[in-house]
Formats: C-alpha cells, structure tokens, sequence
C-alpha cells in the first residue's frame, strides 16, 4: 500500500510539472493564481502572481519578464524602475522600498482590470541553535 501512494505521489506532482506551464499554476492562498519564479532586475527571485482579472501565466510572465529586462537596459526611470512603463499594453511600476518591505510585492503591472504582481517569496525560517 506504501508503494501504491508514493506512485500517486510521483504522478500527481509529475503532472502538477507539465500541466503548469501549460495552463497555469496553483490557486495562491490569497484567491489569484501563482504563475512561477523569475528574478528581479536586482536578480531577487520573485512568484508571479495574478492577482486580478483573467491572465494567463505565459502573459504574466512574459510580461513581467520584459519589465525587468527594461529595467536592466535603463528604459525605465526612477530608482529600480520606479516610474510606470508600457510593456506590451500593460502599465508596469515597481513599488517604493517601504511599501516593498510591509507588503512583499515589488511591482505591479496592470491591463485594464487585470494585475500582475512580482512578489517576494515568504521567507524560510531558519532553525535557532539550541
């Protein structure tokens, strides 16, 4: 019976691998979709997340994607991209640092009702010396 479910187990997170990038990820715990990893211009890994609207994740992170790579190229003004950008028909802008810090999303980009944000993943905790 063991064996039966580590099977299921290795399917389930198997399919889980090819249906994502296909269709999207997994509902986030806050009602949008998490669409996957990518890194900041500042190469800090951040979830894609739509947090409105109906988006697939190939936008969201194509979007997202092509927001950082302007940032990188100086495109964008501000500090870190700070000022808004048209990427693709969206509206992209980084977040100020102290918005970044209580919120843990670093920016945003939005098409009509629809938004896409590049969030910090929650941190990991460490274990204390005992």
């Amino acid at each position: 019976m063991r064996e039966r479910r580590g099977a299921v187990a290795v399917t389930l997170a198997f399919a889980g691998l090819v249906t994502c990038p296909l269709v999207g990820c997994s509902p986030a715990s806050d009602g949008g979709t998490t669409c996957g990893t990518t890194r900041t211009a500042a190469d800090v890994p951040v979830m894609i997340k739509v947090a409105k609207g109906n988006v697939d994740c190939q936008t969201a992170m194509t979007v997202e994607n092509r927001y950082t790579t302007m940032i990188r190229s100086g495109q964008v003004k501000g500090n870190g991209g700070g000022s808004p950008v048209a990427v693709d028909g969206w509206t992209c802008q980084g977040y100020p640092t102290p918005e970044l810090l209580r919120t843990g999303d670093t920016s945003q980009c939005r098409s009509g009702g629809e938004e896409i944000l590049a969030v910090l993943p929650a941190p990991t905790p460490t274990p204390t010396a005992s």
